[in-house]
């Protein structure tokens, strides 16, 4: 079996050291850095020649660098004569631009995307809760989607909540809620069908499902300004819950995000690091991180070693 190496870009790099830890690995020797004009510098300073290599990014913000960072670096070890270049993307940017809506005069960004990686020398994806489970189809390369609900679950088991109730925050996100209930000994469903004026706005319209004296748990994959759930928790709290608690994989916290979580009656935010925190937001004590480091340590030893990975979510 070739040697398993673990790179990291700069987008996630206490995740990767997590990961390269559980692994009992070193993260690979790499200078990631940017030349005085701003272009991308990279380096890799050991051989890797016949590798399995792995190299961990997540595309978040600032997006194109991120992105370009990983684009150079599989360039990079691609010609060094890496065995194998898998593209660990714990959260991949442009997902949410995975169609053609209302116009025809847009890009598929996540078209874009998928074309840009398979073409530049990747031979595999790992990712976490993709937004549009259909963006694997995009790819020319083998795309594992693991999940995130195994980490977010495990917290789950350990609250004390009282006749506790799975919320999908819209109408796309029942799926999500619905399973993550019946892993939490078949609890409750309640849904918020609101409507969508623009762009990161959103209006609550109503709730449906009892909610009233009942703890409320919200599950999305991602928050961005946090508008959505902000709003959402008012109007449950309207409704009589109790306490309202919300989970998602990513927190891409952008905008307002902090003011509105700050602000918020949502009592408890939980996500995982897929994506870093920012300094500010660490600060809210309704915030919690979960590492998804043993999952995706897990399941990086699976692929190196051609083994299963969805029996790794058999329940």
């Amino acid at each position: 079996m070739p040697d398993m190496k673990l790179f990291a870009g700069n987008a996630t790099p206490e995740l990767a050291r997590k990961i390269a830890d559980r692994l009992y690995i070193k993260l690979g020797d790499a200078d990631v850095g940017r030349f005085s004009d701003g272009e991308i510098s990279v380096q890799i300073n050991e051989n890797v020649r016949g590798s399995d290599v792995f190299i961990i990014q997540s595309t978040c913000a600032p997006t194109n660098d991120n992105l370009m960072e990983l684009i150079v670096m599989v360039d990079a070890l691609r010609r060094a004569s890496a065995g194998r270049i898998t593209a660990v993307i714990p959260y991949f940017g442009y997902a949410r631009q995975d169609r053609r809506v209302r116009s025809a005069r847009v890009p598929i960004t996540a078209k874009v995307v998928a074309d840009f990686l398979s073409s530049v020398g990747v031979d595999r994806v790992l990712t976490v809760d993709l937004h549009a489970e259909q963006i694997q189809g995009f790819f020319d390369v083998p795309v594992d989607n693991v999940f995130g609900s195994p980490v977010i679950l495990e917290h789950m088991k350990q609250q004390s909540w009282d006749s506790p109730v799975m919320v999908s925050p819209d109408i796309g996100g029942v799926v999500r809620a619905r399973a993550m209930a019946k892993l939490m000994n078949d609890a409750d469903l309640a849904i918020i069908d609101k409507r969508r004026p623009k762009a990161n706005e959103s209006q609550v319209m109503h709730i449906i499902g009892d909610v009233n004296g009942r703890d409320c748990v919200m599950v999305d994959d991602m928050i961005d300004t946090g508008g959505t759930l902000c709003k959402a928790a008012e109007a449950l709290k309207k409704n009589g819950a109790k306490r309202v608690f919300a989970y998602a994989t990513h927190p891409v916290f952008s905008g307002n995000a902090y003011e509105n979580l700050k602000n918020s009656v949502i009592d408890q935010v939980v996500v995982t690091d897929s994506i870093p925190l920012s300094e500010q937001m660490k600060s809210l004590d309704k915030v919690t991180q979960l590492t998804l480091s043993g999952m995706l340590s897990e399941a990086l030893r699976r692929v190196s070693n051609e083994e299963s990975i969805s029996a790794m979510f058999e329940y």
